[in-house]
């Protein structure tokens, strides 16, 4: 097994997985997230055009509507802009999750434990420098493959001995292609922007966590 060799050539795949499920999603739903700080600025400063790049052109209107009823309103006391922004946020970030397939499941406090990769991905793009997201990746994909790989390699040498060696092989063995295979799949699977929810691949029941590299939702 060659640590480096699998560092490199999985390192995408794993920053796919982990970043382009659920966790990325409901990044976009909390109140400290990047669509809720856009908004926050365009109803500072008066400008839509803040956050029109978070939605499909087709949904413009509607937001613009909701834009402006929220500026007409938010002007005339504490209460009623408190109630009007809650408006605009949650108009945007339920259109912005149409535009990625995503049903709206209401706003999210802030604080809200998103694990390290999305907030490390953030950082990077922040910094200019992505070398602490790689290195974070890397460590996973370096875990993650040699948990599958040891338990099954570790196995193999008894599977011949009998039924129930070659059975506890299977077990080892499965979870390990499949580990592999989700990595390589995503690593060549271009994501554009609108993919549903949802990891996994058809027909191909997804391995159980790695310790240490999941977190609460």
């Amino acid at each position: 097994m060659n640590p480096g060799g699998i560092l490199g050539s999985a390192a995408a795949a794993i920053l796919i997985l982990m970043i382009s499920t659920g966790g990325a999603l409901a990044h976009c739903d909390t109140l400290d997230g990047p669509v809720i700080i856009k908004a926050r600025e365009a109803l500072a400063t008066g400008d839509v055009n803040i956050v029109l790049p978070w939605v499909a052109a087709e949904k413009e209107g509607d937001l613009r509507e909701a834009f402006e009823l929220a500026a007409a309103v938010r002007g005339k006391g504490p209460k009623e802009k408190e109630l009007a922004d809650r408006y605009f946020f949650e108009t945007l970030v339920r259109v912005h999750r149409e535009g990625e397939g995503a049903p709206f499941t209401g706003l999210k406090p802030a604080g809200l434990d998103l694990g390290p990769a999305i907030p490390a991905a953030d950082k990077a793009l922040e910094t200019g420098d992505p070398g602490p997201l790689l290195k974070l990746i890397n460590e996973k994909v370096h875990a993650g493959i040699h948990k599958y790989y040891t338990e099954a390699r570790a196995k193999k040498g008894h599977a011949a001995h009998n039924v129930e060696a070659g059975r506890a092989y299977v077990q080892a063995y499965v979870p390990y292609l499949h580990f592999v295979e989700r990595l390589y799949n995503d690593a060549t699977t271009p994501i554009a922007h609108g993919a549903g929810e949802g990891g996994g691949h058809a027909g191909h029941a997804a391995p159980e966590p790695v310790p240490g590299t999941t977190h609460g939702k």
